[in-house]
């Protein structure tokens, strides 16, 4: 195992190993400091990145974080790694690699060439010596586009999950909630809930009434039930309308195996839902939730920083091809996000190294009620990340989930965005507002009031 050294103040640092050198370069947060990984004064964590950025981008193969023979995400890591993809990058250092990032070269092209040969250690170390802005600029040039009844991530979209959840899966309280979304323009890249329970049948009525309002309204969406992926598989072998599998999941074979999941749980999930062939437009099936501090939150983060941990997550997400990859950023806590500058700086994070590793990443900016943060947080945090060119963001009711009990965007959040960034819709839920005429002659969404559109019929059956 190497060691990492670098001179400030007179003064010399020594990190003994690539672990312990990014956990030290991390920019401050409480998940960290609670580990004991956090550097111990902001000089050593500016001399951790001065060392850091002399790092060659190779190292990260030679010595991974996480051993390979105590951890099947670092197997996944190294064994699907693109020696050929990593070439034009190979030679640099993770400072020099910062560099050409922000450089004209790495334009759209480049960075999905060089996609598969990037690490999720490369892209987590050069994070951390990159400023806000720097995230956003170089987010911002990553194309991922994928697909199912609608398309997310194209230039100039921006799609949402409506999330209806209800604390007791009530049809009255998904049906208010649901319509309120649809008539606010929203669930172009999903209609999700969180179910209250993850019993079969109580899962199977919520996607069959998710079923039915998409089929009877033909909206080019897709739904999903956030249920574990064992019932999901369970449901699909008895033929209930599964649109994508959802799964949590975790940077560390560890974190993953607290969450019930193993590589070969996902495999089998990944061939099931594949033989369905229930998209339209394109056959991206599986739909995963990430979040820093899930890995240390289980004893599962082997002494690696939480970003870190996170980042590598992102390694087994993106071997499904997934339609949609999110980070609920702030929603495990202040105990691993303090407050709402550490939650937006692991958004901008989270977002950077999930579209460099070649994912459609999308965020849930969010934070529970105990934490250092409120809704001004979230409109810049929703800001920044529109900049950024987030595929999509997650809109609750009025940006207050009743069922999770934590706070959120909501679907006027998106509708502010789409306006002063001029994004649009997907382009096949666009055409499906403006055939139900929820859109105006500028393409922004129409007021209905009353119930004077269809869609308001929506309310009535499913409370029936």
């Amino acid at each position: 195992m190497s060691t990492y050294s670098s001179t400030l103040g007179g003064h010399r640092y020594r990190f003994d190993s690539l672990a312990r050198l990014l956990a030290a370069a991390s920019p401050e947060r409480s998940g960290d400091r609670l580990a004991g990984l956090a550097a111990d004064s902001a000089r050593q964590r500016v001399a951790a990145r001065w060392a850091l950025a002399e790092v060659p981008l190779a190292q990260f193969l030679a010595e991974p974080v996480i051993p390979y023979e105590d951890d099947d995400v670092t197997r996944l890591i190294v064994d699907t790694h693109d020696v050929v993809a990593f070439a034009p990058v190979a030679a640099l250092t993770v400072g020099g690699f910062r560099e050409w990032l922000l450089s004209e070269a790495a334009d759209a092209e480049a960075l999905a060439a060089v996609s598969p040969g990037l690490t999720p250690e490369m892209v987590a170390a050069v994070s951390k010596l990159m400023g806000n802005a720097d995230l956003v600029a170089v987010a911002r040039k990553a194309r991922v586009v994928t697909a199912f009844r609608s398309t997310i991530g194209l230039p100039g979209r921006l799609a949402t999950r409506l999330q209806p959840n209800h604390p007791t899966d009530d049809p009255a309280g998904v049906a208010a909630a649901l319509l309120d979304g649809l008539l606010l323009g929203s669930g172009d890249a999903v209609i999700g809930i969180n179910p209250a329970t993850d019993s079969p049948r109580a899962v199977r009525d919520l996607l069959e009434l998710l079923d039915g309002v998409i089929q009877r309204y033909r909206i080019p969406t897709q739904s999903c039930v956030l249920c574990h992926v064992t019932t999901s598989v369970d449901l699909m072998e008895r033929g209930a309308p599964v649109d994508l599998v959802f799964q949590s999941i975790a940077g560390t074979q560890a974190a993953n195996a607290s969450f019930g999941v193993t590589l070969g749980l996902l495999d089998e999930a990944y061939a099931a839902v594949g033989e369905l062939g229930r998209g339209t437009v394109g056959h991206n099936a599986l739909y995963f939730e990430t979040g820093q501090g899930s890995a240390l939150s289980a004893d599962a983060h082997h002494g690696v920083d939480q970003q870190t941990v996170e980042a590598r997550a992102y390694a087994v997400a993106r071997r499904y091809d997934p339609l949609l990859v999110n980070t609920v950023v702030g929603f495990i806590g202040p105990e691993y996000l303090y407050d709402g500058r550490q939650i937006l700086r692991a958004a901008l994070e989270d977002h950077f190294c999930g579209k460099l590793l070649g994912l459609p990443m999308g965020l849930d900016i969010c934070y529970t009620n105990h934490a250092d943060a409120d809704d001004d947080d979230v409109a810049t945090m929703l800001t920044m990340l529109g900049v950024a060119g987030a595929s999509f963001v997650i809109c609750t009711p009025g940006g207050d989930d009743i069922m999770l009990n934590y706070q959120s965007a909501s679907y006027h959040d998106a509708l502010y965005l789409r306006e002063v960034l001029g994004l649009r819709p997907a382009p096949e839920f666009e055409a499906w507002l403006d055939g139900i005429g929820l859109l105006d002659e500028r393409g922004a969404i129409r007021d209905v009031s009353g119930t004077a559109h269809p869609l308001t019929a929506i309310g009535k059956e499913l409370a029936a």
